[in-house]
């Protein structure tokens, strides 16, 4: 597989912050999202990219891989392991390690010839030849994905089904998880290598913004339009939640931009089943429009009046 600049990929300097490679993913994202390129092919690469790309930068101990090894990132662990196993031995033995020599482990040794002559130029893992220069047992790669989910589809406990080098992966996806929250599969990440266990597979969640609510925490804040008329006479009106609409009563005389609490209308707590934070309702008064000669003629006598 070919080098990919992931910095490139991002249009990022390498000195981005977490915060800058993740606004950099999602604006990028956006624009290159299947849903908003239906058959465009080099979108959907592009797509596949900015993934990779995000999977590897917005996580500190693989970015700091990246930064030092470049294109043999995911051998970073490996080479490390052999390094120290390696030291080990000779300071046991004061012989060889596996057939390598002391220029392939001494201090500022080129990792890069490493990587070629135990997995091959350009190999994506290691050699099935029996002539392999590497007998100890490694721990497989971890591997990283991105899930990407709707606000509501958090909101709720849900199985999400999903493919992971080549087998179907199954999850139970509790209420409440976070924007950029991570979870752990133990052993569902690559093979080792000469028995050792399979590595991890780690997802993050990327959580879309949605129209109607904006989430801080596990409180959700929602604008809701009412007239002048019940802004003015007070009344009822509906509003949505996360899991449905219910009934809001309307002080008299409310002003536009009030704010009110529906206690317990929030998003889930994590874990935490029967938990919610609040939802927070701006009011949005709606001046009416289009007004007849005797509405207009009755709100100059109102004017008149309140004088």
């Amino acid at each position: 597989m070919a080098y990919i600049d992931y910095y490139k990929v991002l249009g990022i300097d390498k000195k981005a912050t977490a915060d800058e490679i993740k606004k950099a993913y999602r604006k990028l994202a956006r624009k290159y999202h299947p849903d908003v390129n239906p058959g465009d092919k080099e979108a959907e690469r592009k797509f596949k990219e900015l993934n990779e790309a995000n999977e590897v930068l917005s996580n500190p101990a693989n970015r700091a891989k990246y930064d030092q090894y470049g294109e043999h990132w995911k051998h970073g662990e490996q080479y490390e392991q052999a390094q120290q196993q390696h030291r080990s031995h000779q300071s046991r033995q004061g012989a060889n390690y596996g057939g390598f020599s002391e220029s392939d482990f001494g201090e500022g040794a080129d990792f890069s010839d490493f990587f070629q002559s135990m997995f091959g130029a350009g190999s994506g893992g290691f050699s099935g030849s029996s002539r392999g220069r590497a007998s100890g047992k490694f721990k497989g790669q971890d591997v990283e994905a991105t899930l990407n989910l709707h606000l509501r589809d958090a909101a709720k406990t849900h199985q999400q089904t999903f493919d992971i080098n080549g087998k179907k992966v199954r999850i139970t996806i509790p209420a409440g998880i976070a924007d950029g929250q991570k979870i752990k599969l133990k052993g569902h990440g690559n093979p080792g290598h000469n028995g050792g266990p399979s590595g991890d597979l780690f997802i993050t969640f990327n959580i879309a913004e949605d129209h109607q609510f904006k989430r801080i925490g596990n409180d959700l804040t929602a604008d809701l339009e009412i007239d002048l008329y019940t802004a003015i006479l007070g009344g009822e009106t509906l509003v949505k939640t996360i899991d449905g609409a219910v009934n809001l009563k309307v002080k008299p005389e409310t002003q536009n931009g009030t704010k009110v609490k529906l206690k317990g209308k929030g998003f889930p707590v994590y874990k935490k089943e029967g938990e919610f934070g609040d939802l927070y309702v701006t009011y949005v008064v709606k001046i009416p429009t289009n007004l007849t000669d005797q509405e207009r003629e009755l709100f100059l006598q109102l004017k008149k009046i309140s004088k």
